[in-house]
C-alpha cells in the first residue's frame, strides 16, 4: 500500500500593500500574481507550487488584503479567511517602510484566532530609515521574524530557513493492509459533504476518525463487508462545505491536496448543472496525477428534461477524459444509488491495481500495431520491440522501441486507448513509457 503525505500549504497574509504580491511572485519564482500600488489588486487568492531547499515541495497561497471590518466592502476578509483555514503556516507580511499601523496590529489580533502557525516577515527592509522602522514590530509579539526585501530579493535564505523549521513533519499514515483511500472531490457546493455522510450512514459500520498532529487531515476509516477504506481529509471536505462562494481556483488546489493520498476519486458532479469547466479541471488533476476516478452525478433528483439533456451532451467530454469512468447517478437528498457507489469503487481499483502477464501485453500491442500503422520518420516506421509492465496503480507499461514517441503523439493516445478498451480499464489512467533500444540487443525476458 502506498503512504503518502500531504504537500503543506502556506499562506500570504496581511494587510493592503504591504508587496505581498511581490514577495509570492519571488518565491514561485515568475511573475503570477498581480502586483499594483492600488490597495485590493489581489480579490481573490493566488496559488502556485514552490520548493524548499532539499526539495521539499509546498502549495503557496498570495491572498487578498485583511481589511478592517468597516472598509470590507470587497468581501475580501471572507475569502482571505478560507486560505488561513487550509494553511499549516501563514507568512504574516508587514511594511518596513512604513512602519507598524493600527492595521498590522488589527490583523495580528485576529490570525492569532486562527491557531496557525505564524512567521512575521518584514518587507521592503532595503529602503531607507526601514531598520529603524523594523524594530517596532516586537510590538505585535509574533515571534520568529525574518526581515528580507521582496523587491530586491535579499534576505531570502532566512525566509527559507525559518519555513523549514516551522512547517510541521507530516507523517505519513500507517497504512492498513488490503486498505482502499478515496478522495472525494469536486466543485464548491455540489453535494459532496452530503454524500460522504450517506456514505457513513447508509453502511451501518465501524467508523474512526484517524489523524496525527493537530494540523494533520483527517481521515475516516470505514469496513464495508470485509473491505477496507479510508476516505481522506473528510474533516476538510465538512469544514468546506459550510463555506458558501467558494472559489473553483481553491476547490481545485484542495483536490490535489486531497488526491496526492488517495488510490481513486469520487468526483462529484451536480446533475443539473452538467459536466462544468470546473469538473473537467479537478477530472484532468486526478488523471495527471495517476488517480482512478468514479464520477457520482448528484442531485439527480433535480434534473429536468432540458438539464437532462445538457448533461449528457457534457457526459462526452468527462467520458473521453477519463477513459469511460464508471458512472454512479446519485441523491444524497434521497437516497438513490448511494448503495451502488462501494462496488463502483470495487469495479474501478481492480483495473488500477491490475497485472497482465508479459506474452498478452506483447500480442495486444502487436495486434494494435497491425489495426493502426505506426507512424514513419524519414522514411522509417516507429516499430515495438517488447512490452512488458512494470508497476499498477496506475498500471504503467514498458515499451522498447526503435525510437521514442513525443507525449504529444496521437499514435501514443492511440495505444493508450487500446490497451484501456483490451483491458477494461474503466476511469483508470495509464502509463506509457516508451525507450529506445536497439533491436539487436533486446532486454531479457524475465
Amino acid at each position: 500500500m502506498r503512504s503518502i503525505a500531504r504537500t503543506p500549504t502556506v499562506a500570504i497574509v496581511g494587510r493592503p500593500n504591504v508587496g505581498k504580491s511581490t514577495l509570492f511572485n519571488r518565491l514561485v519564482g515568475r511573475r503570477q500574481s498581480i502586483v499594483h500600488d492600488q490597495p485590493g489588486v489581489t480579490r481573490d487568492r493566488v496559488f502556485g507550487e514552490t520548493e524548499l531547499d532539499g526539495g521539499r515541495s509546498l502549495h503557496l497561497l498570495d491572498t487578498g488584503g485583511l481589511l478592517r471590518a468597516e472598509e470590507d466592502a470587497l468581501g475580501l476578509n471572507s475569502q482571505v479567511w478560507m486560505a488561513i483555514e487550509e494553511s499549516d503556516l501563514l507568512l504574516f507580511v508587514v511594511d518596513a517602510k512604513v512602519g507598524l499601523t493600527v492595521g498590522d496590529e488589527e490583523v495580528a489580533g485576529e490570525l492569532r484566532k486562527a491557531n496557525v502557525p505564524m512567521l512575521l516577515v518584514i518587507n521592503k527592509i532595503d529602503v531607507a530609515r526601514a531598520s529603524d522602522h523594523a524594530l517596532e514590530f516586537h510590538v505585535l509579539g509574533v515571534e520568529p521574524q525574518v526581515r528580507l526585501s521582496a523587491e530586491h530579493g535579499s534576505g531570502f535564505q532566512d525566509l527559507h530557513d525559518r519555513m523549514g523549521e516551522m512547517l510541521p513533519a507530516v507523517r505519513p499514515p500507517v497504512p492498513v493492509e488490503g486498505e482502499s483511500r478515496i478522495a472525494i472531490v469536486g466543485r464548491p457546493n455540489v453535494g459532496k459533504s452530503s454524500i460522504l455522510n450517506r456514505l457513513l450512514g447508509e453502511e451501518r459500520v465501524l467508523v474512526s476518525p484517524v489523524a496525527g498532529t493537530t494540523r494533520d487531515p483527517i481521515d475516516t476509516s470505514v469496513d464495508v463487508d470485509g473491505r477496507h477504506y479510508r476516505l481522506v481529509d473528510t474533516a476538510g471536505i465538512r469544514r468546506r462545505s459550510r463555506t458558501s462562494g467558494t472559489p473553483e481556483a481553491l476547490a481545485i488546489m484542495m483536490a490535489k491536496r486531497q488526491l496526492e493520498r488517495a488510490d481513486v476519486a469520487l468526483l462529484v458532479v451536480e446533475a443539473p448543472a452538467g459536466v462544468t469547466a470546473g469538473d473537467l479541471a479537478i477530472a484532468g488533476a486526478a488523471w495527471d496525477m495517476g488517480r482512478a476516478v468514479v464520477v457520482l452525478i448528484n442531485k439527480w433528483d433535480l434534473l429536468d428534461p432540458d438539464s437532462g439533456l445538457e448533461l449528457e451532451r457534457s457526459w462526452e467530454r468527462l467520458e473521453m477524459l477519463l477513459s469511460s469512468p464508471q458512472r454512479v447517478n446519485v441523491s444524497a437528498a434521497t437516497n438513490r444509488g448511494i448503495g451502488k457507489i462501494f462496488p463502483a469503487v470495487d469495479r474501478t481499483l481492480r483495473g488500477y491495481r491490475s497485472e497482465i502477464s508479459t506474452g498478452d501485453l506483447n500480442r495486444i500491442v502487436e495486434e494494435a500495431l497491425r489495426r493502426h500503422h505506426a507512424p514513419t520518420e524519414q522514411g522509417r516506421a516507429w516499430k515495438v520491440y517488447y512490452a512488458t509492465q512494470v508497476s499498477s496503480g496506475p498500471p504503467t507499461f514498458l515499451l522498447f522501441a526503435n525510437r521514442v514517441l513525443p507525449r504529444s503523439a496521437s499514435y501514443r493516445r492511440y495505444l493508450e486507448n487500446t490497451l484501456s478498451r483490451t483491458l477494461a480499464l474503466e476511469g483508470v489512467p495509464i502509463r506509457l513509457v516508451i525507450k529506445r533500444r536497439d533491436r539487436r540487443s533486446p532486454p531479457k525476458r524475465r
